[in-house]
């Protein structure tokens, strides 16, 4: 770059970041509390440091200054100075080297060492001490970019929410080991946009991939230390700069046309960013960028004792999103993400006031919300479920209109009904109508619970099937992580069989899971792999597996089983497709008379009798017929059934009135290559069996 000046000018307090404008760089970073605030310069390696200058100018608690000439891919990091004085919550060490918030692409690694603490990790006055080393080598840098790409092209796909099916992938584990896409993209974004990755989703009738996290993170050092990685990434160090072991290339635009290619074939984005924390942990975690930058504005501190950070999200800290410029922070990530990426499922933009209901939604912005409880790294110390997670709720207070959450309520109802435990048909029915008891509020709709047979934090769909115990030993956490109880059933053997009879029966009642997911009001969200029967090997705790045990083998795909599978979850999401009562854009309460005799959601057993609340009241009840009715625009009644069988053996199912009505059977999952088949009054279904049934007729 050119030589550089003695000082900076006085530049801009917006935006936040180092923003190359042509003729130079804007840096502004927030300190409410810093007395002083230095931004270095490096090389092109990041190593050597070329200048130091101090920022100028301190408008609105933003500090910032302008670097004429300076050239997008100048390296840089900034050194706070204020007091420190831990017991008041002010943590400022200029002997830290600190990661701008904002930086859009970053260079070097990060290096655990105790000079990345501010305080001496040894002393016996722990964080109260004060430590002098220089971290700089052992730091990334921020770098400065210019992020301009072509993306007037791109056409969102807009998906309705009622016609959205997620499918939820890692990105490295999608394609680390899919032989179809080349060696030097696999795991990586460039993959994504890969023509064989996308003829699969389409297959599948997916609308939407959520990516895991996506941002830069940390490889956490207790992890480093037991030779194991941090794979989920939910630890971040950067929000706004991509994780740079997912690129092919140096290139982020690499990412950028994956997502193109995506919203090209009708699949829309959705990026999962952890806002409720950040990589420092608690108080006696590392000095890395926020914490040095502010620590009392950044992170909410405990009222009569900041020196102690609140630990709501059981990993050591909370971002205070009660200062402005934090939410701030949240809310240009949103934009960021909106606007440059074209992706349109991302997160609120709050206003610096929000309160409980205090959200401005921006116009085309889909909002979800994953459950607090179950996700997350989970080593054995960090018991979340302390927490208090309700879907439909955050703590004591219900959750705005407009976004729609991961339902874990709906997941372990319909494992717990699969597995044939007792008393579980009241509430199945409430979750195979969009949870209405949890979400029928302040006009929100039935897609508002995203219905989830599992995630990436617990069992696949086939381990749910084949274990009893969680088997994490290669966690290094002496199989104490995770959840213990996981409402799964191995059908007579702990883990893989070669008796027929189970393997038979664990295969049936994934197809019967899957045909519950498909046939429930709600969004139906698939997690990567278990459309072909993927195996953790009964890990359900992988966040530290970066290896096969947590990677897709591609290669069940490719087995008669594996393809089976996929062509039956493909059949499924066709049949949602095409039969608009699946996935109703109402509650149902069977106010509604569609036809005479005909409601527009009713319930039956086996014998074809209509459920008393005393039949409610079964607990020995393991058998439901649900009979869903609509009129259809040309002006007939269509109605689609589902039959359910979760008990021990073969029933024979009565059809409800009216009698002498062809139906017919679209799938079944005990005869998952079965043709649509034509019935009357009654129809077969195997031990834990799932059908789906469909007539018509002309109103009266």
């Amino acid at each position: 770059m050119h030589l550089l000046p003695d000082t900076l000018e006085a530049g801009s307090a917006y935006p936040l970041g180092a923003t190359f404008d042509g003729l130079g760089v804007n840096f502004a970073v927030y300190s409410a509390n810093a007395e002083k605030i230095e931004l270095c310069v490096y090389d092109d390696s990041g190593r050597r440091e070329l200048k130091r200058y101090v920022l100028p100018e301190w408008t609105d608690e933003v500090w910032h200054g302008y670097l004429p000439d300076a050239q997008p891919g100048l390296s840089y990091g900034y050194r706070a100075y204020g007091r420190y004085a831990p017991e008041e919550g002010h943590r400022f060490n200029p002997n830290k080297l600190l990661l701008d918030p904002y930086a859009k692409a970053m260079t070097g690694e990060l290096r655990w060492t105790d000079a990345m603490y501010g305080y001496q990790v040894k002393s016996a006055r722990e964080d109260l001490s004060f430590d002098r080393r220089d971290n700089a080598l052992t730091m990334p840098k921020g770098v400065v970019t210019d992020s301009h790409f072509d993306w007037s092209r791109d056409v969102r796909p807009n998906t309705p929410w009622s016609e959205t099916i997620i499918y939820e992938a890692h990105v490295k584990g999608l394609t680390k080991l899919f032989d179809e896409v080349q060696p030097s993209e696999r795991g990586t974004f460039a993959a994504l946009g890969n023509p064989k990755v996308i003829d699969h989703l389409k297959r599948l009738g997916v609308t939407a991939l959520e990516l895991l996290p996506i941002q830069s993170y940390t490889q956490d050092r207790f992890l480093q230390e037991k030779g194991l990685r941090n794979y989920w990434g939910y630890n971040t160090l950067n929000f706004f700069t991509p994780e740079r072991s997912f690129f092919a290339t140096d290139s982020h635009n690499e990412l950028r046309r994956s997502i193109r290619r995506l919203h090209a074939a009708g699949i829309e984005v959705i990026l999962d960013v952890v806002y409720n924390h950040t990589c420092e942990g608690s108080e006696q975690g590392p000095t890395l960028s926020w914490r040095g930058l502010d620590n009392a504005s950044y992170y909410r501190l405990v009222k009569d004792q900041p020196r102690f950070s609140i630990n709501d999200t059981g990993t050591g800290n909370t971002l205070n999103l009660t200062k402005a410029r934090v939410i701030q922070m949240v809310a240009d990530l949103a934009a960021l993400l909106g606007d440059e990426l074209r992706d349109r499922r991302v997160p609120f933009r709050p206003r610096a006031d929000a309160g409980a209901d205090g959200y401005r939604l921006r116009s085309g912005r889909r909002l979800l919300r994953r459950a607090a409880a179950g996700s997350g790294a989970r080593p054995a110390e960090a018991d979340h479920r302390a927490l208090g997670y309700r879907p439909g709720r955050v703590s004591a207070r219900q959750f705005p209109p407009g976004f729609a959450e991961w339902n874990d309520k709906y997941r372990d109802t319909v494992r717990k009904f699969w597995r044939g435990d007792h008393a579980q048909r009241a509430d199945l029915a409430a979750r195979l109508t969009g949870s209405a008891d949890l979400f029928d509020r302040r006009a929100r709709r039935p897609w508002a619970s995203v219905n989830l047979l599992g995630a990436h934090d617990g069992y696949t769909l086939a381990d749910t099937t084949a274990y009893e115990e969680r088997h994490n030993e290669a966690n290094g956490e002496d199989n104490r992580d995770g959840h213990s109880n996981n409402c799964s059933r191995n059908w007579g053997v702990e883990g893989p069989t070669d008796d027929p009879a189970i393997a038979e029966t664990r295969k049936r009642v994934a197809r019967s899971m899957l045909t519950t997911l498909f046939a429930s009001l709600g969004t139906p969200m698939l997690v990567a792999g278990d459309e072909f029967g993927r195996t953790q090997g009964g890990n359900n705790n992988a966040y530290c597996q970066d290896n096969e045990i947590s990677w897709l083998d591609w290669t069940q795909a490719k087995t008669p089983e594996g393809k089976a599978l996929i062509d039956f979850t493909a059949r499924l999401a066709a049949l949602r497709r095409d039969y608009p009562m699946l996935r109703a854009g109402n509650f149902l309460y069977g106010d509604d008379t569609p036809a005479e005799g005909l409601k527009d959601i009713e319930w039956w057993d086996e014998r074809g009798v209509q459920l008393s609340p005393e039949d409610w009241e079964n607990t020995n009840g393991r058998a439901l017929t649900m009979r869903r009715a609509a009129l259809c625009e040309d002006g007939r009644i269509q109605v689609v059934s589902l039959l359910l069988n979760a008990s021990e053996g073969p029933l024979t199912f009565t059809m409800p009135p009216p009698s002498k009505v062809e139906r017919m059977v679209l799938i079944d999952s005990a005869k998952p290559d079965q043709p649509p088949m034509p019935i009357t009054d009654s129809y077969d279904l195997a031990p834990q069996g799932a059908a789906l049934l469909s007539w018509t007729m002309d109103p009266a």
